[in-house]
Formats: structure tokens, C-alpha cells, sequence
């Protein structure tokens, strides 16, 4: 089994204080594969090094077609094909989240991670400094602008009559792009080409949130590539991104330029993956379903309303109580219920906590309980489990994966596993690859009826399952939640604030 990633990146956005200007990344604090630099590069391959740890680390964007929550879950072009890209190679992935492209490959450059999962556009600058695999698709770069004032009332020429449609028409126009992109550059060569000024404003905010103010009359001008404005303007009508600046573009992702046997495996698997139907489906889910794209875009799209869930008040709360991250509840509760307070499970679990009527009865919770009262129910629960293991399991985080999973199959099976490992010279206070293998052992007789094990047989891989779906959501919405993008229409210092109507 491989080990289940622990990610020890600081998330700079999650604070405050950052201004709204500055670039939200994860950071990568080491290269990774420290305990193998005395080996040549000659001797194994980066390919063969990532699957010795197990792990393939990505960084990608967060907007509303790569990778963003949706009803609590994570979702995204770019995040589901590399779902998929892991399951054929069988190892872990590692998901951190950066709009800066400079962090971005200069991260790549040192090592802090294998891929960027983003739709690059290949250039010979870049091919100096990165290897792209085979292009992901084609786009052009756009302006985007936004209708006349009362468009919805004018006829097709008169809202035509008040757009940009020729590039020349762009002399002594301010107009915003995404830094370190390739636009800026494109905006160069053609006020060169125009013979005309271009005022060119390079801001640390990903294309789509340039889109977006453009949308709401922050800015007048933003450029971006074809497919990101086509499916915003579904969400925005007064939104226009017909004018092309550029001719078509291939996109794809970057590694290493000495990682060649990685680029070789996922361009193998791209050649193969583009034809198939799953990519079919997935690439019509986000660039030709507007249907779809309009139907995120409501309370539950996490990079739009900030939330996680309808109950996110009462979660923090809650958490605060129990001194856990509101978002690891979150991530609990959305494992158990989907965030729906009438769910009932065929074991008769019930509520968004999903508590047993047993333990239920214990902290005076019923089916018509109120979702504030079931929560609080459910981590007086948590806190109950968790004075339970305090003395023995003093790390925090550890102790977390052993209240979680005491809470899906109970204290005393738990229990078990540890006297296990304990009984078999291995530490059982440490969860992945430890107590939770001894966990698995507890459906085979020969462990069962040990003498240390007081509670008999347990199906423990529903229980291994929990554990680390749980956390590796908590890790996606650490990547989203409380970022500096939430809410599109606050204004961003240096925008004039302002309606499109």
C-alpha cells in the first residue's frame, strides 16, 4: 500500500491579511527525494523515483474550470484527468494549488514538484526552461470586453458598433493580464504591430478572475484564452470575447526538461486517453455543457460563495469547540451525509453526522433533531473519542486519523489494531501504514481471535477507506477554501469598483 501523502506545504493564502493583489500558492518547502540525492541521475529515472515514493505532485490553478469545490467536493478538467493520470500509474496524488506561473516553474525547476497541470501555452521561450507534454487542446487568446450599456435592448449592430473588433482599435487602451503569461507578450509584439501604445497592466490574478472583473466593470479589458472566456460568458451575458488577438495555440503541461521518462508515461497516456470517451465526456462537462457551467455557479461553487456547505456557521463554531480546522469537520460531515440532515443510512445512522441511534440517544439527538443540534451532537462525540486517546497519542494531527477512525467503526476495534501492532513490535500510535494495516488484519482469523483482541472480527477496509478519504479532502479544501479569489465581485485594490449595467 502506498503511504498515504502527508502534505507539509504552508498555504500563504489562507491568511487574512495578504492583500488581495498577491498571488495565493502553496508552498513546496523542499525538493523532494532528499534521501536519494546521492544517487546519480544516471542510475534511475525521475519516472522511477516518483514511483518509489509512490506520490506524483502537481500544481495547478484554481478557477472554475481546472479545479474548484463543488456541493463540497473537489472537482475540474484539470483535477479529474489527473485523477485519472494517477489511477493508471497506481500512485498517490499530491494536489497544491498556485496562479503564479514565475512560483510555478520556478517550483518545477527546483524539484518541489513533478507536473504543472495547467493549460500552458507552448512557446519557444518556454521550451527552453520546461518539457511540454503533447498538447492537451488548441485555443486562441482573447480580448475580453464587455456589451454596450443596455444591450439586452439594442439590436445586433448597434451592440457590435460599441465593441472592439479590430486589434488597431486597441491603441491607448489600459488593458489587464495574468503575470508571467503569455499574453502580456502578445500585447507587446502587437502594439509594435499597430504602431500604436498599449497600456499593459501585468497583475498577480489568474486570467479567469480578470475575466470576471471585466464582467462586473472593474476593469474594461482583460485578455485570455478562448475556451476560459466562451464559458464565463455563459455565467456573464454581457460579457464579449469574440475578438481574437492571436491565432490558434496549443496547450499543454510542463516537467522537468530532464524528465524524460516522465513526459514519456504521460504523453503515452494522453495519446491514449484523448480518444477515449471519458475524455470526451469530460472535456464536453466543461467547455461545451454551458448548461452545466451556469449550474455551479450558485452557493454551492466554493470559488464564487466561499462556502463548503450551507452549515459552515454552525461548523466553525463547532469546530472552535473542539480546537479542530472547520474544514477537516467539513470533510468529515460531507463523507457521512453529503451535507443532507434527512440522510439515513441502512444501519440506521442518521442525520449529517450520521450518529447511531444509540450514541444519538446518548446526546439527545432524533431524527427531527436541527442540523445545529446534530452537530454539536456529533463532535461532543468527537471530543469524547479524542480525551480517549489523549494521553496515549500526543501528535494532534496522528491523533486525528485515530478519532476518525474510531468514529466510523468504534473505539474498542481500534483499540485492537493498536494492541496488534503493539503485540507485533510495530508503534501503535502512528496510523498510515501502521495501525491501519492492523486494522485490515482484523477480517483474517489469524488476528481476530488473538488473545489482545478483546472486540473479535472487524471489516476494516470501509474504516481504512473513511480515514483517508476524509483527509485528502480536508487537503482540496485547504487548496480552495479561504483563498484570496472568494467572491468575485469584491473589489481588488487599484480596480475602480463599479456595475457593468
Amino acid at each position: 500500500m502506498h503511504k498515504y501523502l502527508k502534505q507539509k506545504i504552508i498555504i500563504l493564502w489562507i491568511v487574512a491579511a495578504i492583500p488581495i493583489l498577491l498571488t495565493s500558492c502553496n508552498r513546496r518547502d523542499q525538493p523532494r527525494f532528499r534521501d536519494l540525492e546521492s544517487l546519480k541521475p544516471e542510475q534511475i529515472s525521475n519516472l522511477e523515483l516518483i514511483r518509489k515514493e509512490g506520490i506524483l505532485k502537481v500544481v495547478t490553478e484554481f478557477n472554475s474550470i481546472s479545479y474548484f469545490l463543488y456541493r463540497g467536493q473537489p472537482l475540474g478538467f484539470q483535477y479529474e484527468m489527473l485523477k485519472d493520470l494517477a489511477n493508471q500509474m497506481e500512485i498517490e496524488l499530491e494536489v497544491s494549488v498556485c496562479n503564479d506561473l514565475g512560483q510555478n516553474f520556478l517550483d518545477l525547476e527546483e524539484g518541489r514538484v513533478d507536473l504543472i497541470a495547467m493549460s500552458l501555452t507552448i512557446t519557444s521561450e518556454r521550451k527552453e526552461k520546461v518539457a511540454f507534454t503533447v498538447p492537451l487542446l488548441q485555443t486562441r487568446q482573447v480580448l475580453a470586453q464587455r456589451k454596450p450599456r443596455q444591450w439586452e435592448k439594442m439590436n445586433f449592430k448597434q451592440i457590435e458598433n460599441g465593441l472592439i473588433r479590430n486589434q488597431l482599435d486597441l491603441a491607448d487602451k489600459v488593458v489587464y493580464v495574468q503575470a508571467g503569461s503569455v499574453y502580456a507578450d502578445r500585447l507587446r509584439s502587437l502594439a509594435s504591430e499597430i504602431g500604436g501604445g498599449i497600456e499593459i497592466n501585468e497583475v498577480q490574478l489568474e486570467s479567469e478572475q480578470l475575466v470576471q472583473r471585466v464582467a462586473l466593470g472593474e476593469i474594461d479589458y482583460a485578455i485570455c484564452d478562448e475556451n476560459v472566456g466562451l464559458v464565463n460568458a455563459t455565467y456573464f451575458p454581457q460579457l464579449d470575447v469574440s475578438t481574437a488577438i492571436s491565432f490558434p495555440q496549443h496547450v499543454a503541461w510542463a516537467v522537468h526538461p530532464d524528465s524524460d521518462s516522465l513526459r514519456a508515461e504521460i504523453d503515452e497516456w494522453l495519446e491514449k486517453y484523448k480518444k477515449t470517451r471519458s475524455y470526451a465526456i469530460l472535456y464536453n462537462k466543461y467547455f461545451k455543457n454551458r448548461h452545466s457551467y451556469r449550474n455551479i455557479h450558485s452557493e454551492y461553487y466554493t470559488l464564487g460563495s466561499g462556502k463548503i456547505s450551507n452549515y459552515d456557521e454552525i461548523i466553525k463554531k463547532e469546530s472552535e469547540r473542539i480546537g479542530w480546522d472547520w474544514r477537516l469537520l467539513a470533510s468529515l460531515i460531507y463523507q457521512e451525509s453529503r451535507f443532507n440532515p434527512q440522510a439515513e443510512s441502512w444501519a440506521g445512522a442518521f442525520g449529517l453526522m450520521q450518529l447511531m441511534p444509540g450514541t444519538a440517544k446518548n446526546y439527545g439527538i432524533t431524527k427531527s433533531s436541527s442540523p445545529e443540534a446534530q452537530i454539536r451532537a456529533g463532535t461532543t462525540f468527537i471530543k469524547w473519542l479524542d480525551n480517549r486517546f489523549i494521553e496515549e497519542i500526543v501528535d494532534p494531527e496522528e491523533r486525528i486519523k485515530f478519532v476518525l477512525a474510531s468514529y466510523n467503526i468504534g473505539y474498542g476495534h481500534i483499540q485492537d489494531a493498536r494492541r496488534l501492532a503493539e503485540r507485533y513490535d510495530e508503534d501503535p500510535n502512528v496510523w498510515y501504514e501502521g495501525v491501519e494495516e492492523w486494522l485490515l488484519k482484523k477480517s483474517d482469523p489469524v488476528y481476530y481471535t488473538d488473545q489482545v483482541v478483546k472486540h473479535g472480527y472487524a471489516r476494516g477496509i470501509e474504516t481504512y477507506n473513511f480515514v483517508k478519504e476524509i483527509i485528502g479532502r480536508y487537503e482540496h479544501y485547504k487548496n480552495i477554501v479561504n483563498s484570496n479569489v472568494m467572491a468575485v465581485s469584491k473589489p481588488v485594490p487599484g480596480f475602480r469598483s463599479a456595475s457593468w449595467q
